[in-house]
């Protein structure tokens, strides 16, 4: 029917233990319905997106970590934006093929760039030629953001992320949606709200900032919400999908350091310090929460993909090493082995759930390259958590320290006895009354306009 109307929110961080602090929330699932939600392996942000708008799981859509690494050119990219990324349609697009009369909202996702969703909007800053940058945000239409920034400010980028990052960005996000849904509110939307991701990893997940930061997304949420049913005049349905849980952690995994000393992991010298040398290297890491994916420079070198295997085998910290036929059984790849049109590292290395892994690949800090002190997520081999974080003994000047103690909380691997470990809220008891996985959603959502 034409006038349904669903809107999914995306939440980092939910957990069913914190919906106490949330009352919004809580009244929505008393209202409907909470079940138990898997969101897939690795549960890390850009995978997790990519199941729960495309229903199928890395292996199908092909986003298998938060960096994209090309086997042909050896070239890694971290956060890459365009929508194009996927190798699986969206629902905007499975939606607008069935119902061209719909009209979809993909707001604030990681890689919707160009998406064609009626209404876009991420982050996307102007490099200017004189290495500075202007705050902006691609948006469909081009105009949108003008219009948004006219009427609310500029987005705030540092409180997006970063040592300050907090709830000024989850509000812009909302409010910019309603502004942007005044004309015409789509039929479908997908809202991916941050906030709960900030405080649970800088401090721990059952911190006093963390928790603070559920009573304070909930109040966005709740003004989200009754601003949209406002707009629309309808039943709308709201579904509210945990894109993972952050657990507390207090050990880290260095796996580039640990392929460096076995002589696998190459770098060279450079006048802002070391850096990974992807072509000379046999092996080299991308490191990305609790999961890494290794990958080496022959795919079909069994001898060398056992090798690694040996050596990661009884780390501290390690709680499995996945290759093979493994790959395949965890939804990470399609075959057993890599072609260079794989996405999937040879192995992947995954944390016990009280560890995660660091990208550093120097051993000594002195030679570590400039952009590790900075707030760079693009030239970074991996993700980098201490960027919540500033070296305090340093200010007024920003440098990003490199004592991993710091970091209290994380998320990726998979508890094999709780895989559900996060929450689906609906706000219709009869839509959905068992326990689902990430990719199960989207199938769900397209059966509501059919």
């Amino acid at each position: 029917m034409t006038d349904t109307r669903v809107l999914l929110l995306s939440i980092p961080g939910l957990r069913s233990k914190d919906l106490h602090l949330m009352p919004a929330l809580s009244a929505l699932a008393t209202q409907g319905s909470c079940v138990p939600l898997d969101p897939g392996f690795p549960a890390i942000t850009c995978p997790v997106q990519a199941s729960l708008t495309t229903g199928v799981n890395p292996a199908g859509h092909g986003i298998v970590a938060n960096g994209l690494y090309d086997r042909t050119k050896k070239h890694l990219e971290m956060w890459i934006s365009p929508d194009t990324v996927h190798r699986a349609p969206r629902i905007w697009d499975r939606l607008k093929s069935m119902r061209p009369d719909l009209k979809t909202a993909a707001w604030f996702l990681l890689q919707s760039k160009h998406a064609s969703a009626d209404l876009v909007c991420l982050p996307a800053p102007k490099h200017n030629a004189d290495g500075t940058e202007t705050m902006w945000c691609h948006t469909n239409p081009e105009s949108l953001y003008v219009e948004l920034r006219a009427t609310l400010g500029e987005f705030p980028l540092h409180k997006f992320w970063g040592p300050v990052a907090g709830i000024e960005s989850s509000q812009w996000i909302a409010r910019s949606f309603i502004e942007a849904s005044r004309k015409d509110p789509p039929h479908f939307a997908v809202i991916s709200l941050p906030h709960l991701d900030y405080a649970a990893q800088r401090t721990g997940p059952d911190s006093k900032p963390a928790l603070e930061a559920c009573r304070e997304l909930d109040a966005e949420i709740e003004n989200l919400i009754e601003d949209y049913q406002k707009l629309t005049n309808n039943d709308v349905c709201i579904i509210v999908a945990g894109e993972y849980q952050i657990r507390p952690v207090s050990h880290t995994l260095f796996p580039n350091r640990i392929l460096r000393e076995d002589g696998l992991l190459q770098v060279t010298q450079s006048e802002s310090g070391e850096i990974i040398d992807t072509a000379a290297s046999k092996a080299w890491a991308l490191a990305d929460h609790q999961i890494s994916h290794v990958f080496i420079d022959n795919d079909n070198d069994q001898g060398l993909v056992n090798h690694i295997a040996s050596l990661f085998a009884h780390e501290d910290g390690v709680g499995g090493v996945i290759a093979g036929d493994e790959l395949v059984e965890r939804g990470l790849s399609p075959a057993p082995s890599q072609d260079q049109d794989s996405r999937c590292g040879s192995l992947v290395i995954e944390s016990k759930c009280n560890s995660w892994q660091a990208y550093h690949y120097w051993n000594d800090d002195a030679l570590a390259p400039s952009f590790a002190h900075s707030i760079d997520i693009h030239r970074k081999p991996g993700y980098d958590p201490l960027e919540l974080h500033v070296e305090t003994s340093k200010l007024p000047t920003v440098s990003i320290p490199f004592d991993t103690s710091l970091i209290r909380g994380s998320h990726g691997a998979r508890d094999r006895n709780h895989p559900h470990e996060t929450i689906l809220i609906t706000s219709r008891p009869d839509l959905i009354n068992h326990s689902l996985t990430s990719n199960d959603i989207a199938d769900n959502i397209l059966a509501m306009f059919t």
